[in-house]
């Protein structure tokens, strides 16, 4: 497997894996015990879970980033025009390289989140986030020549 096909493979997982948790907090607050604790872990703020809709809304667009990455990295079969898928893995790459930096910008300073949001941003959301968006990154400026066949 070259590089290419294996940094879109752990980047389509990471993020399908994300997406069904989205998925999953649409419902319940697993792996936490109360809605109140998913507030100040993953939310930072407010009582609860989020609605049901922005939950499954979230989940559905990381799934579509995930099949993004995995079509423009040749690990599955790619479905319509290359120009689209990518510049829609551009995009994934772009809205994770932001979310990461907003995250270490936005939510120590100008947002007002629970300090227990604000340490784990630092130390796991953000970098995540960054991360994926560099390998999201990888496969959309040099995945295309591996989904030219």
């Amino acid at each position: 497997m070259d590089v290419v096909k294996a940094t879109g493979v752990a980047v389509a997982g990471t993020m399908a894996g994300v997406g069904a948790l989205h998925a999953v907090w649409a419902v319940t607050p697993w792996p936490l015990r109360t809605p109140e604790e998913f507030a100040d872990v993953v939310v930072g703020a407010g009582e609860g879970l989020p609605p049901a809709a922005a939950c499954l809304g979230v989940a559905g667009l990381l799934g579509a980033a995930s099949y993004l990455v995995a079509a423009q990295a040749g690990a599955v079969p790619a479905v319509g025009p290359a120009r689209l898928r990518r510049a829609g893995v551009r995009t994934v790459s772009a809205v994770m390289l932001a979310r990461g930096v907003g995250g270490l910008a936005l939510f120590g300073t100008a947002l007002e989140r629970s300090e227990r949001f604000r340490r784990l941003d630092r130390r796991y959301y953000s970098p995540l986030c960054l991360a994926l968006g560099a390998g999201a990154a990888a496969v959309g400026w040099r995945g295309s020549a591996a989904t030219k066949c």
